[in-house]
């Protein structure tokens, strides 16, 4: 599936005041080095992919050299492609694209081949020694209560307006849930497990109603209704507290964005809920009060793998007698969420600082020994982000005139460009999964 990516440059000018590590320079030497050690990985990795590689004016090699359907992927400076690789790994593999070092028609497509196979993409030996080669993220990433709003400011605290030019009026930054065909597993470990696939290719015309879906799905497994009172950790731009505060809940919604929070309020006033909703900015651990429901959508990846059990001891310590917690998370395999659960990368350092996905198995295994709570339901949905992602980078592509007059340069188009399409090709290759898990506490 190829998105469209008219308007975006493909030699973009870089303004180093903006984007110093874009323009840093090593050593000539150890830029040679890693530069040739890099080539010979990389191309030893493409040989036995599905894809195409063009090297400047080099012929195609690749897995699929001769395929004309296979992704493409030109990489237009071949000597400083493979001297970012060499520098900075992933990291470098995408801060090469955000300066146009390589391109890719099909961005998404060749993403997805290289998503699915994360685990070996690089060679068994030095898999082994990751701990001495991969970067670590710098303190200030790590989400203390000092720390994390700055690091939910270097993304929800852009720009309302940025955000508004890709997502549909709801405002929903989060995967929706299409019409689709869903399938009820066999329960494992006491939980009933539902997988969901849409049924066709949505258009933008379907997106809203989709996030409505999602949330009052939400809403429903939880039980809010008239009296209910809820807790929302992580407020989005309001549109769960609005939906939940029209079936006649009085909402406790929190979040670390001082611009989430200004347009949240807006919102939830020119709706009528001013007087049933409360948005403050708050670390969730420094809520008080009791809570017959706690939702919270896609805000446990901003928590951080060392606070996963300060998370839910506190969501444990907040729900009444007989509520139930919803939330819903994006997940990845246990076995590499172990492997790289101390890796810095280019997600982490250009847009979710401090970020980190947990597997299914993590957030069992956390609440099984640090809380009463149990994951009694889960709804595995990932084909569903795929699709909102796609249509959230077509939005973005489109509206990249928006994006400029708001004070944002090429570099940014390309890495945001990046981010949407490397994310969907985790959902689309099933390295990466959402689900809603229903959590209640475990029977006396």
């Amino acid at each position: 599936m190829t998105t469209a990516t008219a308007g975006l440059s493909t030699r973009p000018v870089i303004d180093a005041g903006r984007w110093p590590d874009l323009t840093a320079r090593r050593a000539k030497v150890r830029r040679a080095v890693e530069g040739a050690i890099a080539r010979r990985i990389f191309l030893s990795v493409a040989r036995r992919l599905p894809v195409r590689i063009q090297l400047g004016r080099e012929a195609i090699v690749g897995g699929a050299a001769t395929d004309p359907t296979a992704p493409l992927m030109v990489i237009e400076r071949p000597e400083s492609f493979f001297a970012a690789l060499g520098a900075g790994g992933l990291i470098g593999f995408g801060e090469s694209y955000m300066t146009g070092d390589w391109n890719a028609d099909d961005l998404g497509g060749l993403l997805e081949v290289f998503a699915a196979q994360m685990g070996t993409l690089v060679p068994e030996p030095l898999q082994k020694l990751r701990a001495f080669y991969v970067a670590r993220a710098p303190h200030t990433d790590k989400n203390t209560t000092t720390n994390a709003r700055n690091n939910i400011a270097r993304h929800y605290d852009l720009s309302n307006d940025m955000f508004a030019t890709f997502l549909d009026g709801t405002l929903s930054y989060s995967s929706a849930l299409f019409e689709g065909a869903e399938d009820v597993g066999r329960p494992v470990r006491d939980e009933v497990v539902t997988t969901s696939v849409p049924s066709s290719a949505p258009t933008w015309s379907l997106l809203p109603d989709a996030q409505r879906r999602k949330i009052d799905r939400m809403l429903d497994s939880v039980g809010v209704g008239e009296g209910s009172r809820v807790l929302e950790i992580g407020t989005g731009w309001g549109e769960l507290a609005i939906r939940a505060a029209s079936r006649g809940a009085r909402v406790l919604s929190v979040t670390l964005s001082s611009e989430q929070q200004a347009l949240a309020r807006e919102r939830i006033a020119a709706a009528g809920h001013a007087d049933s909703v409360d948005v403050e900015l708050l670390d969730y651990r420094l809520v008080e009060g009791q809570f017959d429901a706690v939702v919270s959508v896609e805000m446990i990846e901003a928590v951080g793998h060392e606070y996963w059990g300060e998370y839910f001891r506190k969501i444990d310590s907040v729900l009444a007698p007989g509520g139930k917690v919803a939330v819903q998370a994006i997940t990845m395999p246990h076995d590499r969420m172990q492997a790289t659960k101390y890796t810095y990368t280019w997600i982490n350092k250009y847009i979710f600082p401090g970020g980190f996905l947990p597997s299914t198995e993590a957030i069992i295994d956390v609440n099984r020994g640090q809380t009463s709570l149990r994951v009694t339901e889960r709804l595995s949905f990932g084909q569903h982000y795929a699709e909102t992602l796609r249509l959230w980078d077509e939005r973005f592509i489109a509206a990249l005139d928006r994006v400029h007059a708001l004070g944002f340069d090429e570099v940014f188009d390309r890495m945001w460009h990046f981010y949407l399409e490397y994310s969907r090709a985790g959902f689309r290759s099933g390295y990466l999964d959402v689900q809603q898990l229903v959590l209640q506490r475990k029977a006396a």
